[in-house]
C-alpha cells in the first residue's frame, strides 16, 4: 500500500462521472477541513496480506495525525501513486477497513469514492510534517513503514591520485571531468537539440526506432546488430578471463516473493508490471533477481568464494519517463552486461572491487573513449577504508568526484560510477561496480564458518561496460567529434572494401575480398555500377577503415594502394602499397585480440539493401 499524507487547510472533491469498477456512494461531493489527508493506492502484493497492510496503514495514520494535532481524516482512493493496483473489490474492501478502524481509533474519518473520476481542491500547510509519503509492506510488523526518503546529506569534493581533497568548485570547467562534476552537482547549463549519435545511429543503418513497439523498443539493422553481437563478445570473453561463470535467468519474476519485492520495490515506478493469473509480476530492470535466486539455493562453501556470476541480460526493461527516451542513451528495452560476485567478507570485496574497476577502466580504452569517474560511499563506510579509497583514486590516476552520503538509503555501501561524456557535455553512464551488503540476508544468501556460524556475505554488482546501447552511444557522441570519424577496427562492421576500377578489375577485387574474409577481415567489394570517385566517397561516409582501389597496374603487380583512415586528414587521404597478405596482418595486429565475427551484409554491394 502507498500512502501520500497531506496536512491541509481544505480539501473539497467532486465526482464527476463513474468508471467501469466504481463503487455506489450517495456522498459525490464533499469537503472538510482541518483535516490529514490520506491519498492512497492499494497494491497487488497487499492481497498476500491485507488484515495486517490495513493494520501498519492505521498506525502510520495515527502516528501522524498526532505529530500533526488533527483529528479529522480524510481517505482518499489514488491510484496514480502505484502502477501494480490491487483488484477493485480488494482495494474497496482495503479501504472500507481502513476507514472503520480509523474511526474506532477515535478520528472523524471520511472516505471519498472509489472508481469515479473525482476534481479536488487541495491546500497544504506547508510545514516539515505537511508532505509524507509512505510505502507499506506485506508482512511487516505492526507499525513497520518503510519510507520513501531517509533524511540524508551529501557531501561533495574531489580526490586526486596524490590523495589531496579538493573543493569541486575548482575542478567545475568545460572538460569533460568537469561536466561531470557540473552535472552531478546541478550546475550544469541546459543544452537543446538532439543528441548526435541519434542521426549517426540511423544515417549508418546501425538501429532505429520502432513504432510498432513501445517507445524506448529499437529494431536492429545487421550492421548494428553486428556491433551489438561483438560487444556481447567482448565482455563474454573479458569475464570468463576474470573467472566469472555464465548463466541466464528470466526476464519476469513474481512479486509474492517478499525478497524479489522489497529489492524491486527500492526502485520505484520505474518498472513494468502486470498480472498473469492471479500473480502479480514484474519485467527486470537488471539480472539481480534470476542470480539471487540461484544462489539462494546453491550449497556455498567459502572455499568457493569469491563466486563470480554473470548473464548478459537481454533484455532488461525499466519504464522510464517517455519524454526522457532518447535514441540509445536512455531507453526502457536494454541489453545489460550484469556481473554479482559472492565474496567471503569485506577486505574480500574491497579486493575484487579494485580488479573490476580496472576492467571499467580498460572497457573506456578498448572502445576509445574517454571515461570519468565518480565514487560514493556512506560516511562510515568512507571514515573506516579512507586509506583504500585514496587506493582506488591513485591506481585511476585521475581525479575522482566523491559524494559521501550521511545514511545509507540504498542496498550498496559504496558504489563507482564510470561516464563518457556526450557532444552536449553531459554524461552517459557506462560501468559500474557497487558493494551490497542488504541483498544476501534478504535473500537468505549464505554460506556457514567451521563453527555453523551462518555469514552473510557482500555481493558486488559490476556491469564492466553498461548497457551495450549505452557504449554504442558513448562511442557515436565520441566519433561525432573527430575530424576524421571512425569506429574502432574491430568494431567497424566493414573492415576493409574493394573497389574496381572497371568490370574487367571484377575478379581480381572479388579474389581480394574472399582471402581477406578467409584471414578473418570483414571484407566487402563494391560492384556497383557507379564511378569510382563516388564509390569512395561512400566508402568514406561508411568509415571503411581500409579501402583498396584495384585498376590495370594492381593487378599486374598485386601490389595494392590502401588508403586507411585512421591514419588520413580532412582532404588528406594517408595511402600505403601492400600487398594482400601484408594487409591482412596490419589490419590483425590493429584489432589485436579484439572478437570477430564475419560479414552481416552480403560481400557485393550490389546486393546489399537499404534500410533507412
Amino acid at each position: 500500500m502507498r500512502l501520500l499524507l497531506i496536512h491541509s487547510d481544505y480539501i473539497e472533491y467532486e465526482a464527476k462521472k463513474r468508471t467501469k469498477m466504481a463503487e455506489e456512494c450517495s456522498v459525490l461531493s464533499d469537503r472538510e477541513d482541518e483535516a490529514l489527508t490520506v491519498f492512497c493506492a492499494v497494491e497487488s502484493v497487499d492481497e498476500e496480506d491485507l488484515v495486517g497492510v490495513v493494520n501498519q496503514a492505521v498506525q502510520e495514520i495515527k502516528k501522524t495525525a498526532g505529530q500533526v494535532h488533527v483529528e479529522k481524516i480524510v481517505i482518499y482512493p489514488y491510484a496514480h501513486l502505484s502502477s501494480d493496483l490491487a483488484a477493485p473489490d480488494i482495494a474497496i474492501s482495503a479501504l472500507t477497513a481502513l476507514k472503520e478502524a480509523l474511526s474506532v481509533e477515535g478520528f472523524a474519518v471520511k472516505r471519498a469514492p472509489f472508481g469515479w473520476y473525482k476534481s479536488f481542491k487541495l491546500s497544504c500547510k506547508g510545514h516539515p510534517l505537511s508532505e509524507l509519503s509512505k510505502t507499506i509492506v506485506p508482512g511487516g510488523e505492526e507499525g513497520e513503514v518503510k519510507k520513501s526518503k531517509k533524511e540524508v546529506t551529501h557531501d561533495w569534493f574531489v580526490m586526486t591520485p596524490d590523495g589531496k581533497i579538493h573543493d569541486w568548485k575548482t575542478f567545475a570547467d568545460n572538460s569533460p571531468f568537469g561536466c561531470l562534476v557540473k552535472k552531478e552537482l546541478g550546475v550544469a547549463e541546459p543544452t537543446g537539440g538532439k543528441p548526435a549519435h541519434v542521426e549517426l545511429m540511423r544515417s549508418k543503418e546501425l538501429v532505429d526506432y520502432e513504432p510498432a513497439s513501445d517507445v524506448g523498443c529499437l529494431r536492429w539493422m545487421p550492421k548494428g546488430k553486428l556491433v551489438r553481437d561483438l560487444l556481447s563478445d567482448y565482455v563474454l570473453k573479458l569475464v570468463l578471463d576474470y573467472g566469472g561463470t555464465p548463466v541466464e535467468t528470466p526476464v519476469m519474476y513474481d512479486l509474492g516473493d517478499r525478497a524479489i519485492y522489497e529489492h524491486a520495490d527500492k526502485f520505484g515506478e520505474r518498472q513494468y508490471r502486470f498480472r498473469s493469473d492471479n500473480r502479480s509480476m514484474m519485467l527486470r530492470f537488471a539480472a539481480c533477481f534470476g542470480m539471487f535466486s540461484i544462489m539462494r539455493d546453491m550449497h556455498i562453501s567459502p572455499n568457493n568464494l569469491p563466486m563470480k556470476m554473470y548473464e548478459l541480460s537481454t533484455y532488461s526493461f525499466r519504464h522510464e519517463q517517455k519524454g526522457e527516451v532518447i535514441g540509445l542513451k536512455r531507453l526502457r528495452a536494454f541489453t545489460m552486461p550484469d556481473m554479482h560476485s559472492l565474496c567471503t567478507d569485506m577486505p574480500e570485496a574491497l579486493t575484487c572491487f579494485e580488479e573490476q574497476l580496472a576492467m571499467g577502466w580498460q572497457t573506456g580504452r578498448d572502445f576509445e573513449t574517454k571515461l570519468v569517474a565518480a565514487f560514493r560511499c556512506t560516511k562510515k563506510f568512507y571514515d573506516e577504508n579512507v586509506a583504500w579509497v585514496k587506493k582506488i583514486v591513485k591506481d585511476s590516476d585521475c581525479p575522482m568526484l566523491i559524494e559521501i552520503l550521511s545514511d545509507r538509503v540504498h542496498y550498496w555501501e559504496a558504489k563507482i560510477d564510470l561516464a563518457a561524456i556526450d557532444g552536449q557535455n553531459r554524461p552517459i553512464e557506462n560501468p559500474t561496480v557497487q558493494i551490497d551488503v542488504e541483498s544476501s540476508t534478504r535473500f537468505e544468501i549464505k554460506y556457514h564458518k567451521d563453527d555453523g556460524t551462518p555469514v552473510y556475505p557482500p555481493i558486488l554488482h559490476c556491469s564492466p561496460t553498461g548497457s551495450v546501447e549505452r557504449v554504442i552511444c558513448a562511442i557515436l557522441e565520441n566519433i561525432s567529434t573527430q575530424k576524421v570519424p571512425a569506429l574502432p577496427t574491430w568494431l567497424s562492421p566493414v573492415q576493409a572494401r574493394v573497389i574496381p576500377v572497371a568490370e574487367r578489375h571484377g575478379e581480381y577485387a572479388l579474389e581480394i575480398c574472399n582471402t581477406l574474409n578467409a584471414a578473418q577481415v570483414r571484407c566487402d567489394v563494391d560492384d556497383r555500377e557507379e564511378s569510382v570517385g563516388k564509390k569512395v566517397r561512400e566508402a568514406g561516409m561508411d568509415w571503411v577503415p581500409y579501402v583498396i582501389v584495384v585498376g590495370d597496374d594492381e593487378v599486374a603487380t598485386k601490389k595494392l594502394t590502401v588508403t586507411i583512415r585512421k591514419k588520413s586528414q580532412p582532404n588528406k587521404p594517408y595511402k600505403e602499397q601492400l600487398t594482400v597478405d601484408a594487409l591482412a596482418v596490419a589490419v590483425k595486429a590493429e584489432i589485436g585480440c579484439m572478437p570477430f565475427r564475419p560479414l552481416y551484409t552480403p560481400r557485393k554491394l550490389s546486393k546489399k539493401a537499404r534500410y533507412i
